[in-house]
């Protein structure tokens, strides 16, 4: 209930231009993102060409025969030139290791597989009536608890959300597509505006160059630029910008405590929703009644970061601070997996490549790969995912980066007439040192944030850590796959 894009969906939902769709307002709701990837489903010819509800249990290559060998849940045996893996990012769902989790007797269920049987109402008409006489908890205070919290405030007979780190939630002002904008539009605008986000995001805005996003996403950068602007500087200088972002940084996470104060009556829990850590620490949020829902008389916030999470659960409810809640429904907001192994997120039982080897095996340390697209002895298989590439901020605008990628390769072999195509031993080993020389060093935010997806949940040295990154920038990515095609 409430699920809603919290990046501009004119950014984020890929293909625009192509499809001729334009989302109806700033930040998409989930109906209509579902809708358009339907849409995009039928307009290139994907709905009959697709296997849905199929679970591949198998891929295995057939050097006799050059091909992949595909085995699923339901008995298939498909032989495929090309393999693109497409495992997602955040795909499999994350329950908090909670002592006692299986003790409780009541309702339990993760937000990615809402029970509206149990709640009432329906993910496009979220009225949750059937929670008039439920007591409720629901444990995580990220992305997706901010967008629920709200619903379940306005229904449920009484809500206990159980924090560990409080995020940053910002106003989220989300006005319907403006038409007179839609017909000044010019062909290429969405990549423009692609560009534009990632760089006022997460890069150095060029001077003089407009922010056309206006989010929460770029504020630092925005005020960064108007403060160049009022000095009357050329631009900023480099051994200043350091510090400046910093200080930028503060002032903005300032701006975002101050909002929990103007907002939430009682000043002890205003106080526990306090954001203290830098902008960037974990996923920045927007919503309009998020905190609004905590003066409610049915809402009661417990902080279980004194105990790194909550105490324990029991029959009738949990622990906690010694204090036992009875509650009917335990609503787990706990997130997804991020960098458990990758056998336990792809789900799938056995990739062997070239010689039977394991992909599990060979990427058991981490991944090896060129590009982040190809490994050795995996021929004619390619990834998509934060797996040694370039970092855009919009995902799917990655993602479709590294599609693209494939699509050449593929392409190029199939001009050729080569039934395989795989790096090179020495290829492979060569990209992963330059990678590994120009890495984005991440130790700051690793050593100083708070457990979350961001920062491994503090596990400072995983395998599959989300964000590591070609150090060079998205844009130099680019172009060293470009000169390499």
């Amino acid at each position: 209930p409430g699920i809603q894009c919290d990046n501009d969906a004119y950014c984020y939902l890929p293909l625009l231009e192509e499809t001729g769709f334009m989302p109806t307002q700033k930040f998409s709701d989930g109906k209509e993102i579902y809708d358009y990837i339907e849409l995009c489903a039928d307009k290139f010819g994907f709905r009959d060409k697709a296997l849905f509800h199929t679970l591949i249990t198998g891929l295995k290559w057939d050097e006799s025969i050059k091909r992949w060998r595909i085995s699923t849940d339901r008995g298939d045996d498909i032989r495929a030139r090309h393999i693109i893996m497409c495992g997602g990012t955040l795909s499999t769902p994350k329950f908090a290791g909670v002592p006692g989790l299986h003790d409780f007797k009541g309702h339990k269920f993760h937000t990615s597989r809402w029970d509206y049987d149990y709640s009432g109402g329906s993910w496009e008409n979220p009225v949750l009536s059937k929670l008039a006489d439920k007591k409720v908890a629901i444990l995580g205070t990220g992305a997706t608890s901010i967008q629920a919290v709200p619903y379940l405030g306005k229904y449920a007979k009484h809500v206990y959300v159980l924090q560990r780190t409080p995020s940053s939630v910002d106003e989220r002002p989300n006005p319907k597509t403006d038409p007179q904008w839609v017909d000044s539009l010019k062909p290429g605008w969405q990549k423009e505006r692609q560009i534009n986000f990632h760089r006022a995001a997460n890069e150095i805005i060029p001077p003089g160059t407009p922010d056309l996003i206006c989010d929460i996403w770029t504020e630092i950068n925005r005020n960064l630029e108007q403060d160049r602007v009022e000095r009357g500087e050329d631009m900023i200088p480099m051994e200043e910008y350091p510090a400046r972002r910093e200080a930028m940084d503060f002032q903005v996470m300032e701006r975002m405590r101050q909002r929990v104060e103007s907002i939430v009556k009682d000043k002890d829990t205003a106080e526990a929703l306090k954001p203290y850590y830098n902008f960037m620490c974990k996923r920045p949020l927007s919503n309009n009644d998020y905190y609004e829902t905590f003066n409610l008389p049915n809402v009661t916030l417990l902080d279980v970061s004194n105990t790194q999470g909550l105490e324990r659960m029991t029959e009738k409810g949990f622990m906690q601070n010694g204090v036992e809640y009875d509650i009917d429904c335990m609503i787990f907001a706990s997130g997804f997996e991020v960098t458990s192994d990758l056998k336990r997120r792809w789900g799938i039982d056995a990739v062997e490549g070239r010689n039977g080897v394991s992909i599990y095996d060979h990427w058991g340390n981490g991944p090896l790969s060129l590009h982040g697209s190809m490994t050795h002895n995996f021929p004619n298989m390619y990834f998509t995912g934060y797996i040694q590439n370039g970092l855009n901020s919009s995902t799917t605008e990655m993602f479709s980066k590294q599609g693209y990628h494939a699509a050449y390769i593929i392409s190029e072999a199939l001009k050729r007439g080569l039934a395989s195509v795989e790096p090179t031993q020495e290829a492979q080993d060569a990209y992963v040192k330059r990678f590994q020389e120009v890495e984005l060093d991440l130790s700051n935010i690793l050593e100083s944030c708070p457990p979350s997806y961001f920062t491994n949940e503090g596990d400072k040295e995983a395998k599959w850590f989300l964000f590591r990154g070609w150090g060079l920038g998205w844009d130099n990515f680019q172009q060293m796959l470009q000169e390499w095609r």
